[in-house]
């Protein structure tokens, strides 16, 4: 973890803050666009925030969070509670959300589904790669940042007020595009879903703040081999390997708890995991949280 200090907390809109973090000791690893930090929150929750700054600053992370009132706590928290002076631990970044080479680029975001687009546009237009933006959100004041990149970028973002408006024509864009043009997408479900139907899989990346609703076989008891330690954690049917591990007296890192922020990574040594993460897990690797073992044992690099 880095230690970092609050130095501002700027409202947005009516419902979203800007945080700026400093680094408290020094310069803050470096990250790329698309990028994402867990930010433990004075409240002993974790909660995952996607990168918004300037990659080229070490010196400060900026992030972005929407007050939701279905918060788990975390918005709420940072919203009515957090304040500037407060020391804040953040994680390494970590980004299942890169930004691939492409000779031009199409960047869809809704809402605070900006907040990975941000440095992706900075980064495409600093290196003179064509590229434009199309913003959806209900107004446009309710839209963070619209102002900032109104004045940034000009003609290549367009803002789109839906209760005005209506939604963007994504088939339009579609058939509009010059090939090679890479789609990147951030936004609620139903942005992500007009967007895989509009735009072909192998153009298409696209971000989810929350996991695919997928069906799974039933959950099955296995073990949990550590290796290190030598131990072997029995993890039930109705309990997350996460958990399992947890209680045993193994503290891995958790955010989400969804399989889509990539926080609770672990090394599998042998058998056989069952992935049912969102963001895909690396060969050799599984996500505590959401995946357990299509056998009766996993071995585990702990």
């Amino acid at each position: 973890m880095q230690r970092t200090l609050l130095e501002r907390l700027d409202p947005v809109t009516d419902d979203v803050v800007s945080l700026v973090l400093r680094g408290a000791d020094g310069p803050l690893a470096p990250w790329e666009p698309g990028a994402h930090v867990d930010v433990a929150l004075p409240n002993w929750l974790t909660r995952q925030y996607s990168l918004c700054g300037d990659p080229a600053d070490r010196g400060t992370y900026r992030v972005a969070v929407r007050y939701d009132p279905l918060s788990r706590g975390g918005s709420e928290y940072i919203h009515r509670f957090l304040r500037p002076g407060r020391t804040l631990d953040v994680s390494l970044p970590r980004n299942h959300f890169p930004l691939v080479p492409a000779p031009r680029y199409l960047f869809l975001a809704g809402g605070i589904g900006i907040t990975p687009v941000l440095p992706m546009l900075r980064a495409a237009t600093a290196a003179g790669i064509p590229a434009s933006l199309v913003y959806a959100g209900p107004s446009v004041d309710a839209m963070p940042f619209a102002g900032e990149l109104r004045a940034v970028y000009g003609d290549a973002v367009r803002i789109v007020a839906t209760r005005e408006h209506g939604r963007p024509d994504f088939d339009a864009l579609a058939a509009g595009l010059e090939p090679g043009t890479l789609v990147y997408c951030c936004g609620p479900a139903s942005m992500l879903a007009a967007a895989e139907a509009a735009f072909p899989a192998g153009q298409l990346h696209a971000e989810r703040f929350q996991p695919l609703p997928r069906v799974f076989a039933p959950n099955t008891a296995f073990d949990a081999v550590c290796a290190r330690s030598a131990r072997t954690v029995p993890v039930p049917a109705d309990e997350s390997l996460l958990d399992a591990l947890n209680h045993a007296g193994f503290p891995v890192p958790s955010g989400c708890r969804e399989g889509v922020c990539g926080s609770c990574e672990l090394r599998v040594l042998d058998g056989e995991p069952e992935h049912r993460d969102d963001i895909g897990a690396p060969e050799g690797r599984m996500y505590a949280c959401v995946s357990r073992a299509l056998g009766p044992r996993l071995v585990l690099d702990l």
